[in-house]
């Protein structure tokens, strides 16, 4: 069923306890009024009927639910054509794949002002032409572990860029943006800033080395020493290693 923009965007509530989800439904219709709620279910089984039945354009999704958790119902459904936020009590791991793959989730117990990000983020992708499934991306991240196989998705000005992390050579600081060097020669600058990335990307062979510089250790061809040293990357560029990172850049290279 299509709606048009002069419509509400509707919703559905998937999570375990009653209490949570009447405490969701509260907040959202005092605080996001420009929803409309269609139902609330309790576990995978009634979720799959109702999604099927209503045709939603957003899910509030909790993690965790009986008999199974929210990933299953995912890969259960046929097309996931609606935004999803996620509600989870995940650990530092769950809510770096979430941020590179660039869904939505708010962690619990829920804060009102998050809550109103994560629904006007949402509401904007709805009525925007954009098509990238980034909850698919989040399911294939969480298949592949913390390899170099993921995707991630950077938002842009006019959008998003989905890519993989093999393909990225290095991100460069530029003020509030970053930008992403690419193998093939390509680069992107990003809405985002550097710290960021440091963050989500840290476990998946990444290293900032550098105020200005977050490499890939897959690329580092050569490093030269020095009172902080010189990274020399595949592509043949050479990156400052700052005298404060060394010890972390060689520790956490010899690991690699």
């Amino acid at each position: 069923l299509q709606k048009n923009s002069m419509q509400k965007p509707s919703f559905l509530i998937i999570g375990f306890e009653l209490y949570s989800r009447s405490i969701l439904q509260y907040y959202v219709g005092k605080y996001c009024k420009h929803l409309e709620i269609l139902d609330s279910c309790e576990n995978i089984q009634t979720a799959q009927i109702a999604i099927k039945k209503h045709q939603p354009q957003l899910l509030f999704l909790d993690i965790e639910m009986p008999y199974g958790n929210a990933f299953d119902l995912l890969e259960q459904v046929e097309e996931i054509n609606f935004e999803i936020i996620f509600i989870t009590a995940f650990s530092q791991y769950a809510v770096q794949a979430f941020n590179q793959s660039a869904v939505h989730y708010m962690l619990k117990p829920v804060d009102i002002d998050e809550l109103i990000l994560a629904v006007d983020k949402a509401k904007e992708r709805i009525y925007s032409k954009e098509k990238i499934n980034h909850a698919q991306i989040l399911l294939e991240n969480l298949s592949f572990g913390k390899s170099q196989k993921q995707k991630i998705a950077l938002p842009l000005i006019d959008g998003f860029e989905v890519v993989r992390l093999k393909d990225v050579l290095y991100c460069e600081a530029d003020d509030n943006f970053t930008c992403f060097y690419f193998l093939d020669g390509r680069k992107s600058l990003i809405c985002r800033k550097l710290k960021f990335y440091e963050e989500n990307l840290r476990d998946h062979g990444f290293c900032r080395t550098h105020r200005s510089f977050l490499i890939n250790l897959e690329y580092v061809k050569r490093y030269i020493k020095g009172k902080g040293g010189t990274v020399i990357m595949q592509n043949d560029t050479q990156l400052q290693v700052s005298n404060t990172r060394k010890a972390g850049f060689l520790k956490q290279f010899e690991g690699y």
